[in-house]
């Protein structure tokens, strides 16, 4: 405990929970907003086990394999920006490595899948009639998904936020190999192994990964608590 003065003492430390919660938030934001359209997509499809399975393949991969594909894919002179310089849509290959960027999109790839199963499986629980009984009473598709489904779905997407979001916050391989550890990227998982492995102070790291626990613990928190008030003011009331 006599390190976390230490730590709050020295912005070059605790500037490191903002850079984290940076990426984490708006990865699992763009995660589950992708997931929700594709996920009840998915859910009428036929061959739904195939697309399943091809959304989760970059788990398989690991992180590690994924921001090594990226470097070479996004980096100066990657595919990606010689196909933009090649149709002229860009005059100079774009910074996309080595910077946010970079380790955003890694998290997003990597993390994707575990949202996307997680969303699946609220959504497919959910009884198709409620759905058709909406439609039948005249409700369009947006006032279907924002009067039936949404409140169904909001406990399951609370979780999977939290979930996804403890699975961002602990960015470590993405942010050395595709952003700038020292820079813009320094999350606080790299404080913790700089502190244990490179000035073997194992107190500080010890405190930082007491920190890490309690910003994660406290955004959890945060999250089910705002869904326990929403969720009962959704689902209480009078008929009609």
């Amino acid at each position: 405990m006599g390190q976390l003065h230490p730590f709050f003492s020295d912005p070059f430390l605790y500037n490191t929970i903002g850079t984290t919660l940076w990426l984490a938030i708006p990865v699992t934001f763009l995660s589950l907003i992708i997931a929700v359209p594709i996920a009840f997509r998915v859910r009428l499809l036929r061959r739904q086990r195939l697309l399943t399975t091809v959304l989760v393949i970059p788990v398989t991969l690991g992180t590690v394999l994924v921001a090594e594909g990226l470097l070479n894919y996004l980096g100066p002179q990657g595919w990606f920006s010689r196909t933009l310089m090649l149709f002229g849509l860009v005059d100079a290959p774009l910074k996309l490595t080595n910077n946010y960027w970079g380790v955003f999109a890694s998290l997003i790839i990597t993390g994707f899948p575990f949202t996307f199963l997680l969303t699946l499986s609220y959504v497919s629980g959910i009884d198709p009639a409620l759905e058709q009984a909406a439609a039948t009473h005249g409700a369009k598709s947006w006032q279907r998904f924002r009067y039936v489904l949404l409140p169904l779905l909001i406990p399951g997407l609370a979780i999977t936020f939290c979930l996804s979001f403890v699975l961002a916050f602990a960015v470590f391989p993405s942010a050395i190999l595709l952003g700038a550890p020292a820079g813009p990227t320094r999350v606080i998982s790299i404080a913790a192994y700089q502190a244990a492995f490179e000035q073997y102070d194992y107190s500080m790291a010890a405190a930082i990964a007491m920190i890490m626990a309690a910003v994660q613990l406290a955004i959890v928190v945060l999250v089910l608590g705002i869904r326990s008030l929403f969720y009962r003011g959704a689902t209480s009331g009078g008929k009609g």
